[in-house]
């Protein structure tokens, strides 16, 4: 017999071990060359890998969840050239012999009740009812275990036990009390949910946030969002996160200390020139953040256009491991769900995060006079370590100065 070892291969970007995420392959199987054996989760994305050889599958590394280091054991093949044979005890055949257990299906038969009693006992393991009660069934020999609750916590009522009586004197079948549920779903914390959860501790007990929350008054922004919206087709309209990422582009400009990330490492602050924007984004694996390279160059459509893409590359697990890393702020909403105010968390190594909030129209005084305007929130957060929160909350009220007179935006 001739083995060959598939290791883990070096997924790039310093990774040092990788979490199983899904196999493909079986013990037994006979697996070709090329053929994908399964991926690996990485703290971005999920990477598919290959089969180096043909070969019968002997041993895998472990179930989903587990952790292998770069360079252990991923799969064991067995590369002999009678591979296949081998496949042979893999065969469930042996796991057949449980099938006669239907052919004693009988004994339930035998066992059933009389046909005046229809029902069967419930999972009530203690009986609440009355003395008065407990009396009656006693005259009667009814099995109060069988007769359906309707009382507080299935407490057996006069009523419920004239009810059993009534049905089982004349052969009809009574509905059974609906027992609360005891079954517990346990779901293993894996793949992007378990990165999410690790990076989210790591993020609230390493970074020191400093929170600043300020209304605006967007009824300019959104009738320019409105009209701008008439002149295109439906799938290509302006949702309020493009403006938003505009103004937060221009203002970095002079607050630059805001577009950094923090080198922990290597103990460093890195100030970038580039705008990388996260978006941050929910999908069926949770919340991703997808990256717009380079956003400093884009204008409104470019910048609606590349979110768009990006977010529904997240949304259907298409979303590349560049796609996903980079970013050096970040822009995270709630949609219709935004609620009054939120607390971002920081996405590390950056320093700063602008929550959206919901929009929604309410009388203010303006001019002197009460008027009804639409108002929404920007949350955001900030790693009070590296951004003083005089910086902090300047540069928030220059994000809302632009997004009030949202024409100042397109200004050079």
């Amino acid at each position: 017999m001739s083995e060959y070892i598939f290791k883990l291969p070096d997924l790039g970007e310093g990774t040092v071990e990788s979490e199983i995420g899904e196999w493909f392959i079986k013990v037994g199987e006979l697996v070709e060359e090329e053929t994908v054996v399964g991926t690996m989760m990485t703290d971005k994305a999920a990477v598919e890998l290959s089969s180096p050889v043909t070969g019968v599958v002997k041993e895998l590394a472990g179930e989903p969840g587990d952790i292998i280091s770069v360079g252990g054991m991923l799969v064991v093949f067995d590369v002999s050239g009678d591979a296949p044979a081998a496949e042979a005890p893999a065969v469930p055949e042996p796991e057949a012999a449980p099938a006669p257990e239907p052919e004693a299906a009988p004994a339930p038969a035998e066992a059933a009740p009389p046909a005046e009693v229809p029902l069967a006992p419930t999972e009530r393991t203690r009986v609440m009812t009355s003395p008065a009660i407990r009396r009656r069934a006693k005259e009667a020999g009814v099995d109060l275990a069988l007769v359906p609750g309707t009382g507080p916590g299935g407490r057996i009522v006069r009523k419920d036990f004239d009810a059993y009586l009534k049905a089982r004197a004349t052969g009809t079948a009574i509905a059974t009390p609906r027992m609360p549920s005891t079954k517990v779903k346990e779901t293993k914390i894996i793949g992007v949910r378990r990165v999410i959860a690790e990076r989210m501790q790591a993020a609230k007990q390493e970074i020191p946030h400093f929170s600043y929350v300020e209304e605006l008054d967007i009824t300019e922004l959104e009738s320019l969002r409105q009209h701008l919206n008439s002149k295109k087709d439906k799938a290509d309209r302006l949702t309020i996160l493009p403006f938003l990422a505009l103004a937060l582009i221009r203002t970095l400009r002079d607050f630059p200390q805001c577009n950094v990330t923090h080198d922990k490492d290597r103990n460093l602050l890195l100030q970038h020139e580039a705008v990388h924007l996260g978006v941050a984004t929910q999908t069926p694996d949770g919340l991703k953040v997808p990256v717009v390279k380079h956003a400093e160059m884009m204008s409104l459509d470019g910048l609606a256009a590349e979110i768009k893409r990006l977010s529904e590359a997240a949304r259907n697990n298409k979303a590349t491991k560049s796609d996903l890393t980079g970013s050096t702020i970040t822009i995270t909403s709630l949609g219709k769900l935004g609620g009054i105010a939120s607390t971002p968390v920081i996405n590390s190594p950056e320093v700063g995060i602008i929550g959206v909030n919901r929009a929604v129209e309410r009388p203010v005084v303006l001019n002197g006079q009460v008027t009804v305007r639409l108002m929404m929130n920007l949350s955001s957060s900030f790693d009070h370590r590296f951004v003083d929160g005089y910086d902090a909350a300047a540069m928030i009220q220059r994000i809302k100065e632009l997004l009030e007179h949202p024409a100042t935006i397109f200004l050079p």
